[in-house]
């Protein structure tokens, strides 16, 4: 399956789109937004640039980005204003994702983000001449995007554990998968199903470092946030669970005659959960960047009106997932997998919690 073709968020504002179904990725980002903001205040007060280039590297296209622009351009205006006494610089803030996803989304609310952010900034007494530019930058972050050294500051939130493709050393030489049962790694998985993951995945972010490093300017920072694991053993009770958990909704279409069990043995997930040391070795490596800071965490249980916790995830998951699963299994299932997926979320969280960890990192240009 080509990855880059097919897979993108829901779009639009409908009930399954992602941007009514992000709250769970909404409240991981603000649990550590407080270390963004902090990290490009202390970029700007390093660099002090009139003109600051700013990219969130897959964006998607719900409120989310817009809302992390917000919060940025308010910090460096009062940084700007309190500590510096100088005008706040003109930002210049490139919005990326893959070709298939709905930039409209964000176009078309704009307007409005520009009326609000000048209404709130005119508030706060900003009487400078700065300007927001905002831009779409359509293209897998898995390879060069931007000019050399037009960036300072560089934010991705929730994108860096989707691989670029789903790692060919999953299938035999006829072109069968070799994790025949499961979506992700599992307990039953051979060793070689792990390797052919950790070699996509090294693949794929030692090119995102060399891209980057390139695009950025020497002192300014990546703050990365994504899905991880908290040792080396890629069998939990958390990201890979949760995979565990889909196959097995799957299982149940399949006992009942709407899924053919040979299909669900060719499906797996362009995803991967690294740890903290795969992470630092890359980045050592590479040698382009020094890690600042990393810290773990989790998010607790989040339920809604009338909707259980399970409910929430499945939601999130289908916005996420559905392109990818309805092109290989079509459309027609989708409905009833993700109500069994929810209801086993739900009766296994019942029984132990289920707590999938995320990771924020910061790393320096040298």
């Amino acid at each position: 399956m080509d990855v880059e073709r097919v897979f993108h968020m829901n779009g639009g504002l409908g009930g399954n789109s992602y941007a009514q179904n992000s709250s769970l990725q909404k409240k991981a980002s603000d649990m550590v937004k407080h270390i963004t903001l902090k990290c490009l205040e202390e970029t700007y007060m390093l660099m002090s640039p009139n003109s600051l280039g700013i990219a969130d590297l897959g964006c998607s296209c719900g409120q989310n980005a817009l809302s992390t622009i917000r919060e940025m351009v308010e910090t460096l205006d009062e940084t700007a204003h309190k500590f510096l006494n100088i005008p706040p610089p003109e930002y210049r803030v490139y919005l990326n994702d893959l070709s298939t996803n709905d930039f409209n989304a964000i176009f078309k609310i704009l307007p409005d983000f520009y009326k609000q952010l000048n209404n709130e900034r005119q508030l706060r007494g900003h009487k400078f001449d700065s300007s927001v530019y905002i831009a779409g930058y359509p293209g897998t972050f898995y390879g060069r995007l931007f000019p050399d050294k037009c960036l300072h500051f560089i934010y991705s939130s929730y994108s860096l554990h989707w691989l670029s493709k789903i790692p060919p050393g999953l299938y035999d030489k006829e072109g069968h998968s070799i994790n025949k049962g499961s979506f992700y790694i599992s307990k039953s998985s051979s060793p070689r199903v792990a390797k052919a993951y950790y070699d996509q995945f090294q693949e794929d972010f030692s090119l995102f470092l060399r891209s980057r490093s390139k695009e950025i300017l020497v002192g300014g920072r990546m703050v990365l946030i994504l899905l991880g694991r908290r040792d080396q053993s890629h069998v939990d009770r958390g990201n890979s669970f949760l995979w565990e958990l889909l196959s097995r909704s799957f299982s149940i279409l399949v006992s009942q005659g709407k899924v053919k069990q040979e299909k669900v043995d060719e499906y797996d997930a362009h995803f991967y959960a690294p740890s903290r040391n795969e992470l630092e070795d890359e980045v050592k490596k590479e040698g382009s960047f020094e890690m600042d800071r990393f810290e773990m965490f989790d998010i607790e249980r989040k339920s809604e009106a009338c909707m259980s916790h399970g409910t929430v995830v499945a939601r999130s998951v289908r916005a996420i997932q559905e392109s990818m699963i309805s092109n290989h299994f079509g459309e027609a299932i989708l409905d009833d997998l993700f109500e069994n997926y929810g209801k086993l979320i739900d009766e296994e969280m019942r029984i132990e919690d289920i707590r999938p960890i995320s990771f924020i990192t910061v790393l320096r240009k040298l």
